[in-house]
């Protein structure tokens, strides 16, 4: 079977070494907080043990999702097509693409502070992803024109 491929030529991706990905905020919606990302995974990477904060939701765009448990054996495997719901505060995890880039959408939902914490850091010191953090780079995509490429608008 030929794999699918979102076409991303027009995705300004920001290198976001802290959590060993790339990321594009779609859109926020403060009111209601909510934060739509794109997470680009390069090949047979793995990316950091985290846990969510608030509720959200994953749509697997390209390649595959690997959840990992935080001591590293495989727990499950998300192909191109899978929308999953979670919910806060479940187990702590890694998420990391197979043979192919994977380009996931991650809708957080309820957002308004902490989101996403890190838990296996160089330091050892746990840190979080905030909605502060999404609004700040959604705020640098829209200076460098980076959100006119897709078009975006508000509903």
């Amino acid at each position: 079977m030929q794999p699918y491929l979102y076409d991303d030529r027009n995705v300004t991706w920001q290198t976001v070494e802290a959590i060993g990905a790339q990321i594009y905020v779609l859109a926020i919606d403060e009111a209601r907080g909510l934060v739509d990302v794109l997470i680009k995974f390069s090949p047979n990477a793995r990316g950091r043990v985290h846990k969510h904060l608030c509720d959200f939701s994953t749509l697997v765009l390209q390649g595959e999702l690997l959840f990992r448990h935080p001591d590293g054996p495989l727990k499950e495997i998300r192909p191109t097509g899978s929308y999953v719901q979670g919910k806060a505060h479940g187990e702590p995890h890694s998420e990391g693409a197979g043979e192919l880039t994977g380009i996931v959408l991650f809708s957080f939902r309820g957002a308004d502070g902490g989101m996403v914490m890190y838990l296996d850091t160089p330091k050892d010191e746990p840190f979080s992803l905030n909605f502060a953090d999404f609004k700040a780079t959604l705020a640098n995509q829209i200076a460098m024109g980076a959100t006119a490429k897709l078009g975006a608008r508000a509903a």
